[in-house]
């Protein structure tokens, strides 16, 4: 682009060692004999301001207490899950072991991690080199991963705006899976993968800035990444929050060890309610039933009332920070922003920081459930991705995509595009004055074409309004709350769908009398219509112009179609299951 040179998080970053700390004597020792000398890398910064994250800087595992054997939970349909068997007691190691492509050293053997990829294929280091960029440096267990792959890791893992001058900070994101096989040239010599769900990678990373005065430029950084997939963001993001910190401390080993907690997990299944051991922890998980269920605090099957602080809905949005805290600019904006979402109008998502926009991502695409995901969406997306000229380009953007950005570049090269979301904080008169300037636009949203069709539920926008002044236990209650008004939003969407559809579906006689009817007829756009004027819809349109035009608008979209089919093989099955009986 003209307008403006693209960033490349080489100039925003000063630099780290190219090495990753070690742990135990008998880890160290078997590494002796491959430890490198490490090597200084050294980042200028040049012209590009210092940006400042908006949000409470995440809160690190205390090892005060990793080795207390009592949880205090109640067991979830097994056995409990005792946390010292999770976590080795290891002292705290300085030395310093330089990282290949192939963890060689450990023994991990191939059924173990066959049982582990069901939820973590791997975990990547990533460093940055001078003349690179960000590079990953070794991958455990050994997995199959393609240049192309790699690359994406890395430049994904790391954020592309400076934020603190030492910290950390965990994000996700969304990458193509180009299903790599051992078959494939270039590849290193690792563990091949299992097909992907969706034909994505995602990837939850924890990346660090520490303070180095060997360093020339006094800085390490690096990023440890959880690669999946799985589309489990609270919890995948809970095990890279707990792993990182530790990383950092006790360096591979603890890697390992995380490796055969997860190892030792049951297989995950739709729905299943289970007791994870994990690093001296616990974890009481809830899976969906699918990809496009909803998971509700007040349905959720753990036998007791749910607890934020205990238990985890794997597929909804990470709770820390609330949500509504980064969403706090635009709250009034939410109910038009549904509305685009259902619509499968595209939206850029900018943010001050990559764990800012990813958690906007997921909260954006929770939402849409049980409707099911017609589009593309990246929680964090760099300048670097190789789909970054088939999503950002002078075409007008895909339908339904959501594209959560950090770079400035971002905003002169998506002009054309329809809506921006930028979260974070709303400046006060007083905020502004001793405010960091920050690149980008201003926290809000902003639409060129979009007019609301719906009211707004004005009762729940105070009280979300006020809950972010109060604690955070308050934040997050309102956050589930807004959640959950949202969700109920998407299902009473559907309800005049569902009962059109009703209309549909052959009766006894007809699947008697008509050979091979037994399945849905015709879907009529006419006949839908006469219905929805007859009977109405629970949401609260504007006008009954409105809701047509809500609603002639939504069958046009490719969420419709998936949603339509969907229905179609429902009833299908149930019918050919009834007729076999």
């Amino acid at each position: 682009m003209e307008e403006m040179e693209e960033q490349d998080i080489g100039l925003l970053y000063p630099s780290r060692s190219g090495s990753c700390t070690g742990s135990t004597e008998t880890i160290a020792s078997r590494l002796t004999s491959r430890q490198p000398s490490p090597i200084e890398l050294h980042v200028p910064i040049d012209g590009v301001g210092s940006r400042q994250d908006p949000l409470s800087p995440l809160k690190s595992p205390s090892m005060s207490n990793v080795h207390d054997t009592h949880f205090g939970l109640r067991p979830v349909g097994q056995k409990t899950v005792i946390r010292s068997r999770t976590l080795p007691r290891l002292p705290r190691f300085d030395t310093t072991i330089q990282l290949s492509s192939e963890f060689t050293g450990f023994e991990f053997e191939r059924d173990r991690a066959l049982r582990m990829s069901q939820w973590v294929l791997a975990f990547a280091i990533v460093n940055f080199d001078l003349d690179l960029g960000p590079v990953v440096c070794g991958v455990y267990p050994p997995l199959c991963l393609t240049p192309a792959e790699k690359e994406n890791i890395a430049f994904s893992s790391f954020p592309d705006s400076l934020q603190f001058e030492q910290g950390s900070e965990v994000h996700s994101f969304r990458i193509q899976d180009l299903g790599a096989s051992t078959k494939d040239v270039g590849l290193d010599n690792g563990n091949s993968r299992s097909g992907s769900i969706d034909g994505y990678l995602y990837g939850y990373s924890h990346f660090s800035q520490r303070r180095d005065n060997t360093s020339k430029r006094g800085y390490q950084q690096t990023s440890l990444v959880l690669l999946s997939h799985q589309q489990y963001p609270a919890l995948l993001t809970t095990l890279i929050m707990k792993l990182g910190p530790l990383f950092l401390t006790h360096g591979v080993p603890m890697l390992e060890t995380a490796c055969h907690n997860i190892a030792n997990w049951c297989s995950p299944s739709p729905g299943l309610t289970a007791e994870l051991g994990f690093l001296g922890s616990v974890l009481h998980v809830e899976l969906p039933m699918t990809a496009d269920t909803q998971q509700l605090t007040d349905t959720a099957s753990f036998r007791e009332k749910f607890d934020t602080t205990l238990h985890l809905l794997s597929s909804i949005a990470p709770l820390d920070p609330p949500p509504i805290s980064i969403f706090e600019a635009s709250l009034s904006h939410l109910w038009s922003i549904w509305e685009c979402l259902i619509l499968c109008e595209p939206i850029l998502v900018f943010g001050s920081s990559p764990a800012a926009t990813s958690q906007a991502v997921w909260w954006l695409r929770d939402l849409l459930r049980p409707i099911p995901l017609a589009n593309d969406f990246r929680p964090y997306f760099t300048i670097h991705d190789k789909d970054h000229s088939l999503l950002v380009n002078k075409l007008p953007p895909k339908a339904g995509l959501i594209l959560g950005v950090t770079n400035p570049f971002f905003q002169k090269s998506c002009t054309h595009w329809p809506h921006v979301l930028s979260v974070g904080v709303k400046a006060s008169p007083r905020r502004q004055g001793s405010a960091t300037i920050l690149a980008g636009p201003p926290p809000g949203w902003c639409t060129k074409t979009h007019r609301r069709y719906i009211s707004k539920d004005r009762q729940l926008l105070k009280a979300t309004e006020n809950a972010c002044q109060a604690s955070i236990q308050d934040r997050i209650q309102a956050s589930l709350d807004l959640r959950r008004h949202f969700c109920l939003r998407t299902n009473t969407m559907l309800v005049p769908l569902n009962r059109y559809l009703n209309t549909l579906i052959p009766s006894p006689t007809e699947c008697i009398t008509v050979s091979g009817c037994r399945r849905l007829k015709p879907f009529s756009s006419a006949d839908f219509f006469s219905s929805l004027k007859a009977n109405g819809s629970p949401l609260p349109f504007k006008s009954a112009a409105k809701r047509r035009e809500f609603y002639e608008r939504w069958l046009k979209t490719p969420a419709f179609g998936l949603w339509l089919a969907q229905q179609e093989e429902v009833v299908q099955k149930t019918l050919q299951d009834k007729w076999a009986g």
